[in-house]
C-alpha cells in the first residue's frame, strides 16, 4: 500500500532517486576509505623516514599525489640557521628541495600569535601579496591555499602550506580537523628527524673547536672521491699542524692551549668555502678537504691560512697573548682509476699531504709545501 494521491510512477521515481543517492553515498564512502588508506600509508612512510632529506622529499613527492594538490611547500623556523647549517654540513642538497623555506621568526608565517591561544590553520583564496613567502614558485592558476601550523608542545616550529587550482578546495568555512591531524604527524616526524640529525652531527664534530672529527672526514673523503670520479672534478687535501704546540702548552697551560686550538680553527675556517671540509685530526693537527680545487689553488688557500695564523698573536682568555704559526702540507687527488679501492686512495691522499707537512717541518716550520 502507498499513500493516497502518490502514483506508482512517482513512487518509482522516488525510489530511483533514493537508489542514486545511496549509490553516491557508497561511492563517497569508498573514496573516503581509499583516501584514508593512502594517508595512513603516508603517515607510516614519513614516520619511518631515516633522514631529513628522506622525510622532506617524501612530503613533497607523495602528499600532492594522495591529496590531489597542485603544490605543497614547507616553511621551518630556524632562528640562528642551526638547522640549515647542520643539514648542509651533513650533505643535504637544498637545490633539490626548492619548496623548503626557512625563516627566522614565527611571525613571518602569518598566523595569529595571540599568547592565549594556539595558531590555527588558515584556509582561503590565494593572495599573492600575502602568500608569496609560502609559495615562492606558485602554479600560474593557484586559487586556494591552506596554511597549517606545525606545533610541538604548543611551540610553533613551521608551516605546512597546501595549494590548489580549485577555488573551492580550501575555504574559511571548511573544517580543519583533517589538516590539523596531518600537521601534527608531520610536526612530530620533523622534530624527531631533526633531533636525530643534530645528534648525528654532534657525534661527528670535535667538542673543543667545533670542527669535524676524524670519523666524519673518513666518511666525507670516501664520498667525495667517489663523486670526483663520476663528475671529473679535482680534490685537494691540506694537512695542518700547529708549530711547537707542546711549547705553547708548557708556556700558557692547557687552557691557553685550548684557546689557541679554537682560534687557529677559526682562522682556518675563515679562509675556506662552504663546500670545503675542516676536521681536527687529533691533538694539534687539522685536515682540510677542498672540493673542486687543484694543487695550485689549494696552495694559494694554504698560504692564506699560514699568513692569517702567523699575522696576529692569539688572545688568550687569561688576557695574555701568544704568537702561533702553522706548517701545512698540500696534496691533490691524482688517482682516478675506478678499479682502485676508494679507501686506499683516501689513505694515499692523506699520506701525501702528511709527507708534505713533514717536509715543511723539516724546512723550518711556518711554511707550505706541496706534494710532488
Amino acid at each position: 500500500m502507498h499513500e493516497p494521491g502518490i502514483s506508482s510512477r512517482e513512487l518509482m521515481a522516488e525510489n530511483e532517486t533514493l537508489r542514486a543517492r545511496m549509490a553516491y553515498l557508497l561511492e563517497q564512502a569508498e573514496r573516503n576509505h581509499e583516501i584514508m588508506c593512502r594517508h595512513q600509508a603516508f603517515d607510516l612512510q614519513i614516520v619511518g623516514a631515516s633522514s631529513f632529506p628522506d622525510l622532506v622529499g617524501t612530503i613533497f613527492s607523495t602528499l600532492p599525489v594522495i591529496s590531489d594538490l597542485d603544490i605543497v611547500t614547507l616553511s621551518l623556523i630556524d632562528q640562528n640557521a642551526d638547522i640549515y647549517t647542520v643539514m648542509h654540513r651533513l650533505g643535504v642538497d637544498f637545490e633539490t628541495l626548492p619548496n623548503l623555506m626557512f625563516c627566522e621568526h614565527a611571525v613571518e608565517l602569518g598566523f595569529d600569535m595571540a599568547p592565549e591561544r594556539q595558531p590555527r590553520p588558515t584556509l582561503g583564496p590565494y593572495a599573492p601579496g600575502r602568500h608569496r613567502a609560502m609559495f615562492p614558485q606558485p602554479p600560474a592558476d593557484l586559487r586556494s591555499v591552506a596554511l597549517v601550523p606545525l606545533l610541538r608542545n604548543k611551540r610553533l616550529i613551521g608551516s605546512l602550506n597546501l595549494g590548489s587550482v580549485d577555488a573551492s578546495r580550501f575555504t574559511p568555512a571548511l573544517g580543519t580537523d583533517f589538516v590539523e591531524h596531518m600537521g601534527s604527524i608531520i610536526a612530530i616526524c620533523l622534530e624527531n628527524v631533526i633531533s636525530n640529525e643534530m645528534l648525528k652531527y654532534i657525534g661527528l664534530t670535535d667538542s673543543l673547536t667545533g670542527a669535524y672529527n676524524r670519523r666524519y672526514m673518513d666518511r666525507r673523503l670516501a664520498e667525495e672521491i667517489a663523486r670526483a670520479r663520476r663528475q671529473g672534478y679535482r680534490l685537494s687535501c691540506m694537512y695542518i699542524d700547529i708549530d711547537h704546540f707542546k711549547r705553547v702548552n708548557d708556556t700558557v697551560g692547557h687552557q691557553g692551549g685550548d684557546d689557541v686550538l679554537r682560534e687557529v680553527c677559526t682562522r682556518i675556517k675563515a679562509e675556506l668555502r662552504m663546500s670545503d671540509t675542516l676536521c681536527r685530526f687529533g691533538g694539534e693537527e687539522f685536515v682540510v678537504l677542498l672540493i673542486d680545487a687543484d694543487l695550485e689553488n689549494a696552495s694559494i688557500v694554504a698560504n692564506r691560512i699560514r699568513t692569517s695564523v702567523a699575522g696576529l698573536p692569539v688572545d688568550l682568555s687569561t688576557g695574555e697573548q701568544v704568537a702561533v704559526t702553522v706548517s701545512i702540507g698540500v696534496a691533490a687527488l691524482t688517482d682516478f682509476e675506478r678499479d682502485h679501492a676508494i679507501e686506499g686512495v683516501a689513505q694515499e691522499l692523506i699520506a701525501s699531504a702528511d709527507a708534505a707537512l713533514y717536509q715543511a717541518k723539516a724546512a723550518g716550520r711556518n711554511q707550505v709545501v706541496t706534494a710532488a
